[in-house]
């Protein structure tokens, strides 16, 4: 039985305008293995945001697909591409994206919720407490230091325990000592979860924590060590 978890076949993604067409993606073609973690690096502007959203099923491709666990994304309906991406995927971003209307609790809880999870209070709880959270449960996003709301949001990506998290710049709005520690924490959950980590990042020092780097330029894949 295949361990690939992600694979993605001959992507392209074009866009066209008035000034003509822009090649954003190129031949895109690799798999990732259950349980790997894989940093996409290359220059702000390469595509490399732009492939996390396909594989994410969030954005299509103008070519080529994306198989999640052996399904085709976009052989599906948004409907079941979805309900798909809320099973087996979690996101973690570099605005945090925390809903802010909601409590740290509340934030981690909805996913657990909207799955229609039980004991969604006690999951949350234990996953924030897992985060160094333990005092911030109440809390609003307001109130919590960038950090702070990134540890929230690993945590809300994590208590549905996805098959794959995608990270996109994930301490990239954190300052340096910050950054460490989520980066550490992100990895650390990862390993204890059996998750598959892809994550985007121009860190180099997170990219080394990966066991591979695909390196994109200019909308293609340039270095891609096995």
């Amino acid at each position: 039985m295949s361990d690939v978890i992600i694979s993605v076949e001959h992507v392209f993604k074009s866009v066209t305008d008035a000034t003509g067409t822009l090649e954003i993606l190129q031949d895109i073609d690799f798999a990732l293995r259950s349980r790997e973690t894989v940093a996409i690096v290359g220059a702000s502007g390469s595509g490399k945001s732009t492939l996390l959203s396909i594989i994410a099923g969030l954005d299509t491709p103008s070519q080529g697909t994306v198989r999640l666990d052996g399904q085709d994304l976009f052989a599906m309906g948004e409907d079941d591409r979805a309900a798909l991406r809320a099973e087996k995927l979690g996101f973690v971003f570099q605005s945090f994206q925390l809903l802010g209307n909601l409590t740290a609790l509340e934030n981690v809880m909805l996913p657990l919720e909207l799955a229609g999870r039980r004991q969604a209070r006690k999951l949350a709880t234990e996953m924030l407490a897992r985060v160094g959270l333990a005092e911030r449960l109440g809390h609003y996003p307001k109130v919590l230091s960038g950090g702070e709301q990134q540890r929230v949001a690993l945590a809300r990506a994590f208590v549905v325990q996805p098959a794959v998290l995608l990270a996109d710049e994930p301490t990239g709005s954190l300052d340096f000592a910050t950054g460490e520690k989520v980066m550490r924490l992100m990895f650390d959950l990862n390993r204890e979860l059996g998750t598959t980590l892809l994550l985007v990042t121009h860190d180099r020092a997170m990219a080394e924590r990966c066991t591979r780097s695909i390196t994109i330029e200019a909308g293609r894949v340039v270095a891609q060590p096995a």
